[in-house]
């Protein structure tokens, strides 16, 4: 077992390595309160987190990133094999030294890990993820490289940081998508309440509350994915299933009309008109 600890300003990295002809249990605490990120290279690994009488298991480790925090109470335990070594890069720092962090990682911390500096339990798991190709290299590059003295710790500071780096990126990239994804899923929903009753629309007051959000961000977002404000989409919906009734069942205009929600046939002859370049009437 090489285990190597390294202090950078507020800040410990702690390199594990390990490899055995057969199983061994390397058991390991934190002697007071830690914000990690726990980076696992080229081993494989089983790892098992113990506390309160709960376990949580991880059964192949080979590149994932595991963000936690955990108090003195809990227990860490890698179970190593000749086909499970272990190789383990742990950036780790204490709550208390959050606002000292020199690069702005307590800021990044608060806004992507945000259960971690405010945990409700001894143990209080982040994010879980395999590491992209580039933070699987540098976690390589810190358990080869052959640097003595000063220059190595330039490299561990250097290295650090661009990790970290790559790993605030990721974390960056998967909340955009999440963010993304809840705006695409709430306009959705705005346009199916929209083309759902044609003849009693909700107000846009009334509509941003129904997909739980403000008049202001539906505008906004409606116009991003539709091209188009929010009434002048449903005014060409309505337009659209007029012409259908007229053309393709029947209708009367005066019926069409009143379908689709005009009161005024001659509004909705005029509307018609400068959608489509001529009158209902000629359809």
């Amino acid at each position: 077992m090489n285990r190597e600890i390294i202090d950078i300003n507020d800040c410990t990295i702690l390199l594990e390595e390990a490899s055995t002809n057969k199983t061994l249990v390397d058991s390991c605490y934190f002697d007071e309160p830690v914000i990690a990120i726990a980076f696992y290279g080229a081993g494989d690994v089983s790892l098992k987190i113990k506390y309160k009488g709960k376990t949580k298991e991880f059964q192949h480790t080979k590149g994932m990133v595991l963000s936690f925090y955990a108090d003195e109470k809990v227990e860490f335990e890698h179970y190593v094999s000749d086909q499970k070594p272990l190789q383990c890069l742990v950036i780790a720092t204490a709550i208390k030294n959050l606002d000292k962090l020199p690069n702005g990682e307590g800021q990044f911390l608060e806004q992507f890990l945000s259960q971690l500096v405010h945990p409700k339990d001894h143990y209080v798991e982040g994010p879980v993820f395999k590491m992209t190709p580039e933070m699987f290299l540098l976690v390589e590059q810190f358990f080869s490289n052959s640097y003595e003295g000063e220059i190595k710790m330039m490299f561990y500071k250097s290295h650090m940081t661009a990790l970290l780096s790559h790993y605030f990126g990721q974390l960056a990239s998967q909340q955009s998508t999440k963010i993304d994804t809840a705006k695409l899923k709430q306009i959705n929903l705005a346009q199916e309440i929209l083309l759902s009753d044609f003849e009693n629309p909700p107000s846009l007051t009334e509509l941003a509350h129904k997909i739980g959000t403000n008049t202001n961000k539906l505008k906004k977002e409606f116009k991003a994915q539709f091209g188009v404000p929010v009434f002048k989409y449903l005014q060409n919906e309505r337009l659209k299933k007029a012409y259908n009734l007229i053309k393709n069942e029947q209708k009367t205009i005066q019926e069409a009309a009143w379908a689709v929600g005009y009161d005024s046939l001659g509004s909705f002859s005029n509307a018609f008109e400068k959608k489509f370049g001529y009158r209902p009437s000629q359809v």
